[in-house]
């Protein structure tokens, strides 16, 4: 199993291969989330205040995300183990479409099947690329509770702000849940981001 980019999940037809930038590839924000991950190891709570403005920005490699994947993500069989699986449903979905689509012809759907299959290798990756991210932006709410951090403040750039945007969902999932927004404010005369995490949510009895 490797981590690298391949591209926004693919949308398959008859025509051939188009790419959803709605859905861009997990691996773009790995990476800051992996940066952002390791600043929070190394940075000085005050105040259940984390200020990562001075944090270095790292530049890893493929390689290297894997060894912060697994020195993070202590279930990683249980995590990556069912890829193949989830690639296999998700073909198999597109495929049974495909069958039951009643306006195509057969050399279309000929083709369309054959697009389907060209691509399996794209989303078994584009699928290990998501679970690694997913589990980091678990730990990074794990990390954010064990801490006790209220706030946290960081520079805009980087996917740093689109990391935090996708961690809010997981924050409110989180037991216990958190209630957390993102606000962007002018300090010292430079816009920098807020993540608010107020108080944790009561939880449900």
């Amino acid at each position: 199993m490797q981590l690298k980019y391949v591209g926004a999940k693919p949308s398959v037809s008859a025509k051939g291969v188009s790419f959803d930038q709605t859905k861009p590839d997990r691996y773009t924000f790995l990476h800051a989330a992996i940066e952002l991950l390791e600043a929070l190891e190394r940075t000085e709570v005050k105040e259940r205040i984390a200020d990562l403005r001075d944090m270095e920005v790292k530049i890893y490699k493929s390689n290297e995300l894997m060894d912060f994947v697994k020195k993070y993500c202590k279930n990683m069989d249980l995590i990556f183990g069912s890829r193949e699986e989830k690639t296999k449903a998700l073909v198999d979905k597109y495929t049974l479409r495909v069958k039951n689509n009643a306006t195509i012809t057969e050399d279309e759907r000929r083709a369309w099947l054959g697009n389907i299959d060209i691509m399996r290798d794209y989303y078994l990756q584009y699928i290990t690329n998501e679970s690694a991210y997913a589990c980091i932006l678990n730990v990074l709410a794990d990390k954010i509770h064990e801490l006790h951090i209220n706030e946290i403040i960081f520079t805009l750039g980087n996917n740093y702000a689109l990391v935090f945007s996708h961690l809010l969902p997981v924050l409110t999932d989180h037991r216990p849940p958190y209630d957390a927004e993102i606000i962007m404010e002018r300090v010292d005369g430079t816009t920098v981001g807020k993540l608010d995490m107020h108080r944790p949510a009561p939880l449900d009895i």
